[in-house]
């Protein structure tokens, strides 16, 4: 306790005028540090950098970084994990004059050391309680090893499957995005933050980087303002409802301002209308990059406009650190802007109770613990079978009999480890990760299994063809994996071109032309156009990057162990030039009523509008039948609700999982609506015969739409309600009236 002996000494000066029921508020005990700060100190808790270099061999960044944490100049540091390392540089900290302690931050996006599927993948479960599970153990692995602060989740919707960061998000949808960035939040903080298994999360990026022009990293946003507030910014209020520690600014801009000098978002939406309590720290060095953008003459302007614009932390510009103080004392910038930026952050250390304990995350014990838990295994083995979706299954190809004699695994892939784990991952341990290969063979240790490769992802020759087609005259059936790697997908992978990659469509066709069964599993962290696939392959699964567990899982699907559930988030395009695509368009006021009446209509002339496969497509190996559909009234008012049940049937042989889905259509408005929107869904496992009656609640908020003169409103008129199996298959059909 000595090492805290001189802190305790400093503010019992500060505190020796309260009461012990004054003393133990949080906003008190903010107050009574934020009385002994100077404003270098201030601005000091303002800073983030990353510690790399402070943990790795000597430079003159480390020494002037490690100079600065002593100083009290640094507030947060990313890229600083494990309890050694995290206590090392924490006592540093200890070493300034009013010893405040760091926030340790990392991007943990879809798991610490236990890998799980990459977040796109995960919102294809429809499965909150997974989802939710999967960033608990996320957070009880960083937390055990000394992380405070998460970046994750990424709420961005986004509807253009070129950009790179679509494999972080939820996809398309605004409504399924609100609900899985609630349960992302829940699942890393817990109800109420200061857990020793839970961290602070983040909700970014703030706002509309998913709809980035071009499906380009980086670019420009242009969007109306009913565009903004309906589509992209609900799964922020969601999150911030569910109580998310910090936000994150976005790298673009939102007509012409960039997101981290733009004070009507950060102002007048988030700290202001969602009165949001806690703060803002700015991407990678997007202070500084709004220079480039042509928003600041110099780093000084950047400084300037970022914190009179509520970005209250700034990572890795080093603009605040330089030029905060000489603007205040210039008196271009308000002390208050400092104040209020302080003020929450050191709210998030005091709930994190690092004031009273600066070590609390950092127990050697607890992390060697928590690191070997074998537990996690069987959650992440749970979430990679959940986020499988089974797009194609031509005459029951699937599930493929365990007594098969002879199997042909064909495809780049077949082998992948390190491309199982996907972009933005902590720790790559391919020891602990499961190829196809090894899941298959663990299913059929009698049969007769052939390997060959084909081709590489990215080759562009065709000499493996021969043995791969051999291998597929020899076998009852195929399985080849084919795809992306990990490397495709992520921050700055965008593609102009999101065909499957190298010579892998046209290896495929040599295998089909065997005339075998084939079936294709792809690997991906976006949706990929693979037209001769869909069309020919006896059976398609989509894997995405399903993490440690995702060869057992893919085995499981393909023979039969589990039952795949899985439904599209993002729509599938047949071609690049459809994008962006999604189920919840406009009708137009010429649109297409049939097939191929498409004269004068808005429509390609090569290609039908609709998708390869829809929003909310999956299979299974059951079926399924929706009846009864009931509204509980067919007219309510702007204060009641209406109750719209049906029954689900499973009409199969097997047990299986449905998620029913609920769309509605508002049909006449001042303002134009799409042809569908989801407003609720609900997943339901249900055995050979069973039925159960499903419920939903449609409440005025639910029909309510963005005016941009006029807010959130709704309007008396009717509504359409359909409830199916995905957007493009709807089962039942019904209609109430708003009045």
């Amino acid at each position: 306790m000595n090492k805290f002996l001189s802190l305790t000494l400093l503010w019992s000066a500060a505190l020796a005028t309260q009461t012990f029921a004054q003393r133990k508020t949080i906003e008190q005990r903010v107050d009574s540090v934020m009385k002994l700060m100077t404003l270098t100190e201030k601005i000091g808790q303002l800073n983030q950098y990353s510690g790399r270099e402070v943990t790795g061999p000597a430079s003159d960044r480390k020494n002037y970084l490690l100079n600065d944490i002593k100083n009290g100049m640094v507030g947060s540091m990313l890229n600083v994990k494990g309890v050694k390392d995290t206590r090392e540089i924490q006592a540093i900290a200890l070493q300034s004059r009013l010893k405040i302690p760091l926030l340790f931050s990392l991007d943990v996006i879809h798991g610490y050391k236990t890998v799980f599927p990459i977040p796109l993948a995960e919102s294809a479960s429809w499965d909150l309680s997974i989802i939710r599970r999967s960033a608990e153990v996320a957070a009880e692995e960083s937390a055990a090893s000394g992380i405070h602060w998460t970046f994750a989740p990424m709420v961005d919707i986004a509807r253009d499957p070129r950009w790179g960061r679509v494999m972080e998000g939820a996809g398309e949808d605004t409504y399924l995005g609100s609900q899985i960035a609630k349960a992302r939040v829940l699942g890393f903080q817990g109800e109420k933050l200061g857990a020793l298994d839970r961290i602070m999360a983040c909700a970014k990026h703030f706002a509309a980087y998913g709809a980035s022009m071009a499906g380009r990293d980086y670019n420009p946003v242009d969007l109306s303002k009913q565009q903004l507030h309906e589509i992209y910014l609900p799964p922020f209020k969601a999150a911030a409802d569910a109580g998310v520690a910090t936000f994150m600014n976005s790298f673009n801009t939102l007509n012409g301002i960039p997101a981290t000098g733009n004070a009507y978002l950060q102002r007048d939406i988030l700290k202001g209308k969602w009165n949001y309590k806690g703060f803002v720290v700015s991407d990678w060095g997007s202070i500084g990059e709004m220079i480039p953008w042509g928003f600041a003459k110099n780093l000084s302007e950047a400084s300037e406009k970022a914190i009179v614009a509520g970005s209250d932390m700034d990572m890795e510009s080093e603009a605040y650190k330089k030029e905060l103080e000489k603007l205040v004392k210039s008196g271009k910038v308000e002390e208050k802007y400092i104040d209020e930026a302080v003020k929450r952050i050191l709210y998030k250390k005091f709930e994190l109770g690092l004031f009273d304990n600066p070590y609390r995350f950092s127990d050697e014990k607890r992390e060697q613990k928590v690191m070997s838990d074998p537990k996690y295994k069987a959650v992440a083995l749970a979430a990679a079978q959940k986020s499988i979706v089974l797009l194609k299954n031509n005459n029951n190809t699937l599930p493929l009999n365990k007594s098969i004699k002879n199997l042909a695994l064909i495809g780049p892939l077949v082998n992948a480890k390190r491309d199982q784990a996907g972009n933005w991952t902590v720790y790559i341990d391919t020891a602990n990760m499961v190829s196809v290969h090894e899941g298959v063979k663990q299913k059929i240790k009698g049969a007769k299994l052939t390997y060959a490769q084909g081709t590489t992802v990215k080759d562009t020759l065709t000499n493996g063809f021969a043995e791969a087609v051999n291998a597929a005259r020899n076998a009852d059936a195929v399985v080849m994996v084919l795809g992306e790697t990990w490397d495709f997908s992520g921050e700055a992978k965008s593609r102009s071109d999101i065909s499957l990659p190298g010579k892998q469509e046209e290896l495929f066709k040599a295998v089909k032309a065997t005339g075998k069964p084939v079936i294709v599993v792809l690997m991906a962290g976006r949706p990929l156009v693979f037209n001769a696939i869909a069309a020919q392959a006896d059976a398609v699964i989509y894997a995405w990057f399903l993490g440690d567990q995702g060869g057992n899982a893919i085995a499981d699907v393909l023979f039969g162990d589990y039952n795949p559930s899985g439904k599209l988030p993002i729509s599938f395009p047949k071609n690049v030039g459809q994008i962006p695509i999604f189920y919840s368009h406009y009708n137009t006021g010429r649109p297409v009523t049939k097939a191929g009446d498409i004269r004068y209509k808005s429509a390609y002339i090569d290609v039908s509008n609709d998708p390869q496969y829809a929003f909310g497509h999956g299979l299974s190996y059951t079926t399924f039948s929706y009846s009864n559909l009931k509204l509980s009234s067919n007219a309510i008012n702007q204060k009641e609700n209406v109750k719209v049940s049906f029954t689900l049937t499973n009409t199969g042989k097997v047990e299986g999982e449905e998620v029913a889905q609920l769309y509605i259509q508002d049909t006449f408005a001042s303002v134009v609506r799409p042809v569908k929107e989801l407003k609720d869904f609900t997943k339901v496992k249900l055995k050979p015969g069973e039925s159960k009656e499903i419920s939903f609640e449609l409440s005025p908020e639910k029909l309510a739409f963005y005016h941009e003169e006029k807010g959130w409103i709704t309007e008396a008129g009717e509504f359409k309600v359909m409830v199916g199996t995905a957007s493009n298959d709807i089962k039942l059909k019904s209609s109430f009236e708003l009045k």
